[in-house]
């Protein structure tokens, strides 16, 4: 009784352990990183110039696709943060709405198994 009480409860733990390792690994790759729109004014930059010619793009809805269609969608925080777990293989970001004249994307990403992939992404806020 004894050895099959023992045998379950090793069962059990090398189930959890391993469930516990896929899922750490699924959420170990992915992409992560920062989107942000330029240029932020209109008319010419001056070289050396104080101002940033970018700024994050903050509340974006962004869908990813790979070639079975939709995956997920992120939006960016207040700083144009973002990071999504995603299995490995390749994949296309693209802004969900329309803020801008130009579409922003589509970035081409391929993600590795077990690394989480940094990213920085501009998106052209067509100020000329």
């Amino acid at each position: 009784m004894w050895r099959l009480i023992t045998a379950v409860i090793l069962l059990l733990v090398i189930v959890c352990t391993r469930a516990t390792r896929s899922e750490s690994k699924t959420g170990n790759t992915g992409i992560a990183g920062v989107v942000m729109v330029t240029p932020i004014r209109p008319g010419p930059i001056k070289k050396g110039s104080e101002s940033p010619e970018a700024a994050p793009l903050p509340s974006a809805t962004f869908t990813v696709t790979s070639d079975a269609g939709a995956v997920t969608r992120f939006t960016t925080d207040a700083m144009g943060h973002f990071k999504v777990s995603l299995q490995p293989g390749r994949y296309v970001v693209l802004l969900a709405e329309n803020r801008f004249p130009k579409p922003c994307g589509p970035f081409e990403i391929t993600v590795e198994a077990g690394k989480m992939t940094d990213v920085e992404w501009r998106c052209d806020s067509g100020m000329r």
